[in-house]
């Protein structure tokens, strides 16, 4: 376990700094003892994605530093919607699909943070759903000034755009400054933290409970994150890069992370992986002596996914890597071969692709009916024009007919025609010769 002393230096070196309400201040009180630290998690979706990882991870963090992890899923807040970072209004969600993504969601943190130790999994329609708008406007409205809310970022860009904001959304800050009080009343909270588009929001909650409870509370924001090209990170083209592996496989999650540019690697294993940073320092200066060997790239991409999927999600995305850029089909376990069957092209052997009396698969019959070739005339040129693979072999015009013994497992053929043309072909049991 890190010093209690050493976690917001540590932050710091890792870039995961912004702003604090007052650093000194924070730095005295964390060095004195445990403290409770929350961070709020929007349940717009049914999983977190890379932008909510972030945050997380700081939180555990804190845990690992001996602090006391809250972490919050708004309920009830996400019933009202964030305008922070928005140029328009949020979808409200109905009580049904937020219960659907607060239960996916409490999953994930329970994989990140320790439950079992001294972490907190907080929901704010519990301490909500019984405050009546008489309560919430005599006890925390007239603490706070529209003048105020009005100049905080967040509210004064949606204030001067053509679409301008609700009553509902602007409310908001309200609602998120009210759950850093009853946190604190309640839990003894004293610092929230979020990324740097929260800060108007933290910052709202430092000063209701100066206001009616006249104590110090803290802040802390990261700086949100983007490419070195731009790019909001952890988005693509597809769309974000989510923590469910039904709707960003694993593969998928670790191709993300190897292909993060050079410019962006080291940041990204300072602030998304819990190697120390000595060691950081040491993959980095490695990958700066060979940059094709993308070292870096890939020591990210394995932290990332074990944490976030678990070891054996890890290695059979970078076999399948391994298998869909042409390596030889060596020692390929299945749980490789069923991360390519997610990403490529799958189907059963066809009726006609096997021979029993000579124990072989049509080659031929197998490309016309994946649709690696256009006809049976389309299959045998590419055999002559040397275009076609099986299991990441060349096969000649002369090799029509594939042995059942190439069998991976006894039951995969991987075809491919060209560099990134892949079908997998899965032999049922039924038709395992």
């Amino acid at each position: 376990m890190r010093s209690i002393r050493s976690v917001l230096e540590e932050l710091e070196s890792r870039g995961l700094v912004q702003d604090t309400t007052d650093r000194d201040l924070l730095a005295q009180r964390l060095s004195s003892g445990p403290v409770a630290v929350y961070h709020g998690i929007d349940p717009t979706a049914s999983s977190l994605h890379l932008g909510n990882l972030i945050g997380v991870l700081v939180l555990r963090r804190f845990q690992e530093a001996g602090h006391r992890p809250i972490a919050l899923v708004g309920g009830a807040t996400g019933m009202v919607g964030d305008p922070s970072g928005r140029s328009d209004e949020r979808n409200l969600l109905d009580d049904q699909t937020l219960a659907a993504n607060l239960s996916g969601i409490r999953g994930q943190l329970e994989k990140l943070l320790d439950f079992d130790g001294d972490a907190e999994l907080v929901n704010n329609y519990d301490w909500t759903r019984d405050l009546t708008l008489i309560e919430f406007l005599r006890d925390t409205g007239k603490h706070a000034t529209v003048n105020q809310m009005a100049a905080k970022h967040s509210v004064r860009s949606r204030m001067e755009s053509e679409t301008g904001i609700s009553f509902t959304e602007f409310t908001y800050m309200l609602l998120q400054a009210y759950d850093y009080w009853w946190l604190h009343t309640n839990l003894q909270c004293e610092l929230q933290i979020g990324g740097s588009d929260q800060w108007g929001n933290i910052t709202a909650g430092v000063d209701l409970i100066r206001r009616r409870s006249g104590a110090q509370a803290h802040g802390l924001t990261w700086p949100l994150l983007t490419r070195s090209d731009g790019a909001k990170f952890g988005k693509t083209a597809e769309g974000a890069i989510w923590l469910d592996p039904d709707r960003t496989s694993p593969y998928r999650f670790h191709q993300y992370f190897v292909q993060i540019p050079d410019e962006d690697v080291e940041r990204s294993l300072l602030q998304f992986t819990m190697l120390p940073v000595a060691e950081i320092a040491e993959v980095v200066e490695a990958h700066q002596r060979d940059p094709g060997r993308r070292e870096a790239q890939h020591t990210l991409a394995n932290e990332v996914t074990t944490m976030v999927h678990g070891p054996g999600a890890a290695v059979a995305a970078e076999k399948a890597a391994q298998i869909l850029f042409g390596s030889p089909v060596v020692d390929i376990d299945e749980a490789a071969l069923e991360a390519v069957a997610a990403e490529v092209p799958t189907s059963d052997i066809p009726e006609g692709g096997f021979d029993a009396a000579s124990n072989t698969f049509d080659l031929v019959e197998l490309l016309a009916s994946t649709g690696l070739a256009s006809s049976k005339g389309d299959a045998r040129r590419g055999l002559s024009e040397g275009s076609v693979y099986v299991n990441n072999e060349r096969v000649s015009t002369e090799e029509t007919a594939v042995v059942a013994d190439r069998l991976l497992h006894g039951r995969y053929l991987l075809l491919r025609r060209g560099k990134r043309r892949h079908h997998l072909l899965r032999v049922e049991s039924q038709q395992n010769p």
